[in-house]
């Protein structure tokens, strides 16, 4: 049996998204995650927030936390792929959590 891997997924949302669209980015990539076999224990809006440094023109962006568990990295794996060319997206840092 396959032991599962805890995993911190942050990401920065673009602040100049209205609600709709921060909603709909949030719950489509949510989708990717467990879409793939990952289960979300928490995904959470940390709401905007001033960047340290200028990200493309923007000063500040919104916080998004996920806390998920994966048997393999497929979802994980999908989710980073995706992130990368989202234009909603402007940075994401996917850790492994150790136990």
């Amino acid at each position: 049996m396959s032991q599962s891997t805890k995993y911190e997924i942050i990401y920065i949302i673009r602040p100049d998204l209205n609600d709709d669209e921060k909603k709909e980015l949030v719950e489509r990539f949510d989708g990717i995650l467990t879409d793939n076999g990952t289960t979300i224990e928490e995904s959470a809006d940390w709401g905007k927030r001033r960047l340290a440094y200028e990200i493309n023109d923007y000063r500040e962006g919104v916080y998004h936390l996920i806390h998920a568990t994966a048997n393999d990295s497929r979802g994980i794996d999908e989710f980073d792929r995706l992130a990368r060319i989202n234009r909603g997206i402007l940075r994401h840092l996917i850790t492994r959590v150790e136990e």
